[in-house]
């Protein structure tokens, strides 16, 4: 995917402006084959060392909620103070490895039987993803 129109298009229809700082962000999250997890942080660091021009962390936050606002980014807190984007939009569940903070995809077929008996009224449910935290087992 080294043709620039793709990602121009991706950013314009964000409604953000195509510069060259937003097309390396987005060529970072979408010119892939697996699916990308990241925090604003991290993305951030893989930038400062992929690129020699800083990009300021306004321009990678907005730019990355401005994609997850589109649909192109979901968002998976896993507390108060954390976020992780992934790459990867469609309904599915997680791992969070709590000693290395990577967040790994786990297949709906690998999660069974998940029941909801409680419902709130005036609300239905839109989709149930598990987040299912780790650790080593020393």
């Amino acid at each position: 995917m080294e043709n620039n129109s793709i990602f121009i298009e991706k950013l314009r229809s964000s409604g953000l402006r195509p510069t060259k700082q937003r097309i390396k962000i987005c060529k970072l999250l979408f010119d892939r084959k697996k699916t990308f997890h990241f925090t604003i942080n991290d993305l951030s660091k893989i930038l400062k060392n992929e690129i020699s021009k800083k990009i300021s962390l306004a321009t990678i936050y907005n730019t990355v909620h401005s994609f997850k606002k589109k649909g192109y980014l979901k968002e998976i807190s896993v507390n108060k103070d954390k976020s992780y984007f992934d790459t990867n939009t469609s309904n599915h569940h997680h791992f969070l490895d709590i000693n290395t903070n990577e967040l790994i995809d786990l297949k709906n077929e690998d999660v069974h039987n998940i029941k909801i008996k409680k419902r709130i009224p005036g609300k239905k449910i839109n989709s149930i993803e598990v987040l299912v935290k780790i650790e080593n087992s020393n």
